[in-house]
């Protein structure tokens, strides 16, 4: 069996026929009501990451938090792509003078965190009319004390095999699809 009984033949799109938003656009559009909050993440390529995933899903904003790195930084720069242009973002010393803004915004708080009596992300419901903020912890220590005492609620994504935890950044684009594929499930029911 050759190639070309395998299927129909695929042609990559070129940038241009994607037809991606420029940045004045990006801005100006209406985002889904989705917040990512990085928890002293250490890592700035983790942080760069968290930009450009933030950018591709059309994230509200993004809350970085305590050690957490803020751009302009070159490590940053070089995960993100630009998306640190894009994507509004807000720096806090600490947890608690972010949870005072969350709720001043009256964001709904999810932790993304193995807990006991967590709920599995495929099972959780968001209210379509809420800002929903996501907060990922510390690549070792994963989110801190103040947060744990802060949320309602908990969400784990199941895990089959042999590690207990994927890199915070794949974390953050895992919970986002999930979070849009709903919200897109959502308005074509």
């Amino acid at each position: 069996m050759g190639v070309e009984a395998l299927g129909k033949p695929w042609n990559k799109r070129s940038m241009e026929a994607l037809e991606r938003v420029d940045v004045p656009g990006f801005k100006e559009q209406e985002k889904f009501p989705m917040v990512f909050v990085l928890d002293n993440i250490r890592s700035m390529n983790n942080v760069g990451s968290a930009f450009r995933t933030a950018d591709a899903f059309n994230c509200l904003e993004i809350l970085l938090v305590g050690i957490t790195a803020c751009p302009p930084h070159r490590d940053i720069n070089k995960t993100a792509l630009g998306a640190e242009q894009t994507v509004a973002w807000k720096y806090f010393d600490d947890a608690e003078a972010c949870l005072s803004y969350i709720k001043e915004k009256n964001y709904t708080l999810h932790l993304i965190e193995q807990a006991h009596g967590s709920s599995s992300l495929e099972r959780q419901v968001y209210p379509s009319q809420e800002v929903q903020a996501f907060v990922f912890g510390n690549e070792v220590f994963g989110v801190s004390e103040p947060w744990l005492k802060a949320s309602a609620s908990c969400l784990e994504i199941p895990q089959f095999g042999t590690k207990h935890s994927l890199n915070v950044a794949v974390t953050m684009g895992v919970v986002a699809w999930d979070f849009i594929s709903k919200m897109l499930s959502e308005k074509l029911t």
